[in-house]
């Protein structure tokens, strides 16, 4: 087996110059997630959300992305969840895009509201049946005995919503938007020495700058 200690490498697919990087993250974001799609990178939209718990614990999982309106970074999730929680008592987040194949990482500082009902229940409508029965038998991140238990509340929530086309959407299911206050780019350059452009948003203008790698 290599050793973890001799694992690397060395970065040359492009370039990122503060001249050429726009005054506009958001603007940036997306013509980076676009070339990601070009790319194929699987799933581009996925990505790490951090939070930090009442007593200052981080943890990160990975999330999807579900869209960007008024320059803010929408994902879903169970609000009841450790994530969910997390959130309602301490808003401030961040979520971590890595597109290996570009050589490329997005880091985005914010804070995270839920979205209105509304536009929550309209997203839920929109997915699959079996993942809106799914969010219904789930009570993420709590302990349960047993996968079969989870299985039988599917079942119970299959029979229960038989005749709707639709189901729905669980008083503890819903959207997150994170507006961001700094966006940071990094493209990977050889010999270690990466390219980092960072927005920070100052009384509501966006400032960028150069950081050292």
């Amino acid at each position: 087996m290599k050793a973890l200690s001799d694992m690397r490498n060395d970065y040359s697919k492009s370039t990122l110059e503060i001249n050429t990087a726009g005054k506009n993250p958001i603007a940036l974001f997306q013509k980076w997630f676009d070339e990601a799609l070009k790319a194929k990178v699987p799933e581009p939209n996925a990505l790490t959300l951090s939070t930090v718990s009442e007593d200052g614990r981080p943890s990160g999982r990975i999330v999807l992305l579900k869209g960007i309106e008024s320059d803010k970074f929408i994902f879903y999730s169970n609000y009841q969840s450790q994530k969910g929680k997390e959130l309602e008592k301490n808003p401030a987040c961040s979520l971590t895009f890595f597109w290996s194949e570009l050589e490329r990482q997005v880091r985005i500082e914010g804070a995270a509201l839920r979205t209105d009902h509304h536009s929550s229940e309209k997203y839920f409508q929109s997915r699959p049946r079996e993942s809106q029965i799914g969010a219904w038998a789930s009570p993420q991140s709590a302990i349960i005995a047993s996968r079969e238990i989870l299985e039988e509340r599917v079942k119970k929530i299959q029979a229960k919503f038989k005749q709707l086309e639709k189901l729905p959407k669980p008083q503890q299911w819903g959207g997150f938007e994170v507006e961001p206050l700094k966006i940071e780019f990094w493209q990977g350059r050889p010999n270690r020495l990466h390219d980092r452009i960072a927005f920070t948003k100052v009384d509501g203008l966006w400032k960028v700058y150069r950081l050292a790698p």
